[in-house]
Formats: structure tokens, sequence, C-alpha cells
């Protein structure tokens, strides 16, 4: 028995349907998960005028993780959901990494020619606490001929020298190879900082190969060249729109986990998938699990469980490639239970056998 208090947050849309998936797949590898689910949403939102109540971070703060579903939902701008949970949630947490593996699925198909799993298999490491995502700044001389927008970014010392120490780490554990998003030809103050950054931070790294790509040269490389690529590094917008054309790369975002993760672990971290709510196709039980499954798989990696975690993502692997359960969006008819059980029944078995045991 396992002990773990994780909360759940299903969220809105699809978020409800898969994070159910993904819960049945973890208990079916690690028996005595302690699950609390919080009902924060889009429709909370509307209901009481918050996404999660005033002191939702104290209320989350002695859970061992968080697995996140998906919110947004018509009716409530984007910046309302995005501002009201989880960004307030990942900076609470000091969840200043967000990592966001992607890579093509056994069964599944990239929307490049040619390409096999060997060639797509990237990591990328998206700052997650500053950069281009700041609330300082605002409108002024509203409704006036010179109104004007001011947005201002927060690069700090400490925020880009965590991040790119984490990701050169990374990159030893891996290939060895890390590229770093940068605009320094035109953004003037901040992208110049960083490059000086990772450029001083490369210096305690000689293993490591680095490469520094303007953010327009790599968004191209990610599909020209993407085998020339590993770990990559970026700040929040630029890991942002990096990881989810990586993912649509490698076979959609129905498939692409991620991790926002507090490294020092005092505080929980927060696991979800890539995907959005889908809204237009909530509650008809279509949606893939897979990106949620494959979140708490990294969530139980996250808290040691290693073999449980390897269960799960062996389990993905072996339904996908088998291709008897696929949902719609993977070219099949199976429901997102029918994928969640399939997934849970072999993760189960795998679970099962001795550690020695030889898994393909």
């Amino acid at each position: 028995m396992s002990g773990y208090r994780i909360a759940t947050i299903p969220g809105d849309g699809i978020g409800v349907d898969v994070t159910a998936a993904a819960v049945t797949v973890l208990d079916a590898v690690l028996p005595g998960l302690e699950w609390t689910e919080f009902d924060w949403s889009c429709e909370n939102y509307l209901r009481t005028g918050a996404m999660m109540p005033a002191d939702g971070a104290e209320q989350l703060a002695g859970f061992d993780a968080i697995l996140l579903g998906a919110v947004g939902f018509p009716g409530v701008p984007d910046h309302v959901s995005l501002w009201g949970l989880l960004i307030p949630l990942r900076r609470a947490f000091g969840q200043y990494v967000n990592v966001r593996p992607v890579r093509l699925l056994p069964g599944t198909q990239s929307a490049l020619r040619d390409r096999t799993a060997a060639d797509l298999d990237i990591l990328i490491v998206r700052e997650n606490s500053e950069g281009e995502y700041s609330r300082i700044g605002g409108i002024h001389n509203e409704g006036r001929s010179d109104e004007f927008v001011l947005q201002e970014s927060v690069f700090t010392r400490v925020g880009c020298e965590r991040i790119i120490r984490y990701a050169f780490e990374r990159a030893i554990e891996r290939s060895g190879r890390l590229c770093s998003a940068t605009k320094s030809n035109g953004i003037i103050h901040s992208m110049p900082y960083w490059d000086s950054v990772f450029e001083r931070i490369a210096t305690e790294y000689p293993q490591v190969t680095t490469r520094q790509m303007h953010i327009d040269a790599l968004a191209a490389e990610l599909v020209l060249h993407p085998d020339r690529l590993d770990v990559i590094v970026g700040s929040n917008l630029f890991g942002d729109i990096l990881s989810d054309l990586a993912a649509a790369v490698t076979g959609g975002l129905g498939l692409a986990p991620s991790g926002n993760i507090n490294p020092d672990r005092t505080a929980p971290s927060m696991f979800e998938a890539v995907h959005g709510s889908a809204p237009d196709i909530a509650g008809q039980g279509i949606a893939d699990p897979v990106a949620q499954i494959l979140a708490g798989a990294m969530l139980l990696d996250h808290l040691g469980e290693s073999a449980a975690a390897a269960a799960v993502d062996q389990a993905v692997c072996d339904v996908l490639a088998a291709g008897e359960a696929r949902t719609p969006d993977l070219g099949g008819t199976a429901t997102t239970s029918d994928l969640g059980a399939a997934i849970a029944d072999r993760a189960a078995e795998l679970a099962r056998r001795p550690a020695s045991a030889e898994r393909h």
C-alpha cells in the first residue's frame, strides 16, 4: 500500500474524462493511493466568481502530488482560467520547471513523412514561473486614439540560472546534447541576458554539446531535422510554443504529458496533459486519455515509484502497438474508458512481474 496522498483537479471538458482514466491506471499499478478531488474549474468560476478558493494553495500544500485535468470553457476567457488556477499554483509551489517529453509512440504516426521513433524523442525544459508570463504592465489611455498596452517580461538571474542548469543535468542523463531557444537578434535585453547565462553555465558542463538557436529557426528545425534535437531549454513563452509544435509533430497533443516540477521538493509538483479541455467533445467518451495517463506515470516517477511508472509507460506502448483499443483520434472506435481499462490491465500485469522478468 502506497500511502501517497494525491490531489486531483479534473477541471473542465475532457479533463474530467481523461483524469478518471488516469486514476484507474495508477490504481492498477500502485494500490493504496489516496485520492482527493477538487472541483475547481471554469464551471466553478461561473458559480462563484473564482477558479479556486482564495486558500486553494493552502488546501493543496499537504499533498504529495497533484494530477490536473484541463481548464477552459466557452464564456470564460482563457486568461481568466489560466491566471485563476494554473499559474498561481505553479508559483505558490515553486514549480519553476515545466518538463514536456515528446516522442513518437508505438502504433502512432508522425505528421512528418518517413520519420521513426528514433528521430522523434525530445525533452523540452520550459521555464515555468517568470519570463514573458508576467502581470506587470497594463492598458493605458484606454478608449483614446493614443491607447497603448505595456507588457513586461521578467528574467531574473536566479530564474535563468536554475532552469538552464536543470536542463544541463537532464541533457547529461540523455544524449549529452542541449539546445537553447533564444531570439537575441530581435529582443534586445532579455534574450541576450538569457544567452549570457546559458553560455556561462555551459562552461560548467564541458561534456554537453550545446547549441543556441533563434526561436524561428528552431521551430523550423523541429519540423525539418527533429533528429538533431534532444533536450531543448526555453523561456516560458518559447518553451510553451515549442512543446505544442513538437507534440503535433510526434503524433498529436492527445499523446503528450507534462510535469510542473518543484525540484527542491518543498511543495507538491503537478502533472497534466498538454492538451486543452476540448469542450466540443466533452462527455462523449471519445477523448484520448494517453497524455493524462503518461502524466500519471511522470507523477509516479517523481514520487520515486520508478517501477510502477515504467509499468504504466510500457503498458501504453504495448496497448498502442497492439492496436486493438484506440480512440477515434488514433483511428479506432474505443471509448476513453475502454482505452484506459486496456492500459490499466496491461500495467497491472507488468507490475506483477518479477523485476528480472524481460519486458518487450
